[in-house]
C-alpha cells in the first residue's frame, strides 16, 4: 500500500488492523481519534504539584528580594497575587528547583509561565501552549 501503512490480516485473510509509521500517525492522529469518537488526550491528567520542591526553594531563599508568589500570563491576561491561595487555581506549579527556576501552567490558556530568579532580579517568560507536538523533538528508540 505505502511505506507509511502496513495492513494486518489474520490467517483467513481478514483485515484486522493497520500499522502506521510514526510520521503518518503524527499527521493523522487527531483526525483518526475524531473519526472514532475518542477523546483526544491533549490535556493529560495532572499529577500532584511539586510543593515540596517549592517549600525547599523558599526555605533556602537567599535572594535580595522577598519570595514572590505573583504570577501573570501575558497571553490571556490571567493574573494572581498569590498562586497558592487561589481556589480553584489560576496557575498550576509544574516545577521548582533550588537554582530559582519556577514554572507554572496557566489554567485559562495552558501557556507556560517560567520565572527565573536571579540574585538581583526576576526574569519572567510566557510561552503559549501548542497542542501539536514537534515531531523533530520526539525521542527515537
Amino acid at each position: 500500500m505505502s511505506d507509511h501503512i502496513t495492513e494486518l490480516y489474520d490467517k483467513d485473510g481478514t483485515l484486522i488492523g493497520a500499522l502506521l509509521s510514526g510520521p503518518a500517525w503524527t499527521r493523522t492522529r487527531s483526525a483518526v481519534l475524531e473519526a472514532l469518537g475518542l477523546r483526544d488526550a491533549a490535556e493529560p491528567a495532572h499529577g500532584p504539584e511539586p510543593l515540596a520542591e517549592w517549600e525547599t526553594l523558599t526555605q533556602y531563599w537567599d535572594f535580595a528580594y522577598p519570595v514572590d508568589t505573583d504570577v501573570h500570563c501575558e497571553h490571556c491576561g490571567n493574573s494572581t497575587q498569590d498562586w497558592r491561595g487561589d481556589e480553584p487555581r489560576k496557575f498550576r506549579l509544574t516545577s521548582a528547583n533550588l537554582a530559582g527556576l519556577v514554572s507554572f501552567v496557566c489554567a485559562n490558556c495552558r501557556a507556560k509561565v517560567t520565572k527565573k530568579h536571579f540574585k538581583d532580579k526576576i526574569k519572567t517568560e510566557c510561552t503559549p501552549f501548542t497542542p501539536e507536538k514537534n515531531s523533530s523533538k520526539e525521542g527515537r528508540y
